[in-house]
């Protein structure tokens, strides 16, 4: 399916992968629930809205309306709460929560990549504290994720820095490409959400991963390939010499933007509202 290795006489080229549904078999944010209702930074009735979110979520994914939901709730419930208290709790449950997620057919692609020559980059709307990590663990070259304001003191101030959805993604996509020298009629792109129809058509080579209706509609129009992904298993497993990045390590890639990691959390709570969550 892929190219052969690249001729390094050519510009550089990179394949971009969104995290959710594509890389990871569930929301990277909302599986961490649980974590955070144990660390007393959300009560239980945020705990159960969530278990019934990640359900949703699995079946139908979410729209830019609920999206952007997400994003207007999340300065409100993430407010002052402690950056290193939610560092810590990412660190010492990230692997018992992510690495049993992981697609094996994106694990493959990821190696298939690299061997390819290619940069690996995770672009996702998940908090940085999450996403970083997880590139770790799968070996990304990079990571553009969703950032929270820190204060002096510590804690989230309740404002979004900067909000890796939609066109933005896109907009980070051509940034690296101008900064990296990236060829992006030769890059690659993979995603289940129509939200990143943008950042698929900025590159030569975009694939609808578990697409939702929206998105498949589109890839079918657009000649798009459709790959299923359905096998989660643990890199563990797969690959059992592997080496985990160190504790250390883990919390100093979870230093930024660490209120993000609720953001599906709160859009959930937020739509609950309303009416159904999507």
């Amino acid at each position: 399916m892929l190219g052969l290795v690249e001729n390094h006489s050519l510009p550089r080229t990179a394949a971009f992968f969104d995290l959710d549904k594509t890389v990871i078999a569930k929301s990277s944010t909302l599986t961490f629930s649980k974590s955070f209702y144990q660390g007393g930074l959300i009560n239980r009735r945020a705990v159960l809205r969530t278990a019934y979110a990640q359900f949703v979520f699995l079946a139908g994914g979410a729209d830019h309306d609920q999206m952007e939901g997400m994003r207007e709730y999340l300065s409100a419930l993430c407010k002052g709460w402690n950056v290193q208290q939610v560092k810590e709790i990412v660190a010492e449950t990230l692997h018992d929560l992510i690495d049993p997620i992981i697609y094996d057919e994106a694990a493959s692609l990821i190696e298939e990549h690299h061997a390819a020559g290619r940069d690996v980059v995770i672009v996702s709307t998940s908090g940085a504290e999450v996403v970083e990590p997880i590139g770790e663990l799968l070996g990304a070259d990079r990571v553009v994720a969703t950032r929270m304001v820190v204060g002096d003191d510590g804690c989230f101030t309740g404002d979004v820095e900067y909000y890796a959805y939609g066109p933005t993604k896109a907009e980070a996509v051509k940034e690296l490409a101008a900064s990296e020298g990236y060829d992006l009629n030769r890059c690659y792109a993979y995603s289940d959400s129509a939200t990143d129809v943008p950042m698929l058509e900025s590159v030569g080579h975009p694939y609808a991963v578990n697409p939702d209706r929206a998105l498949r509609r589109e890839a079918t129009a657009r000649d798009w390939p459709i790959l299923v992904f359905n096998r989660p298993v643990s890199l563990k497993q797969r690959l059992p010499t592997l080496t985990m990045p160190p504790r250390s390590t883990l919390l100093a890639a979870a230093a930024v933007g660490a209120a993000a990691a609720t953001a599906g959390l709160v859009w959930y709570a937020a739509k609950r509202r309303g009416s159904v969550p999507a």
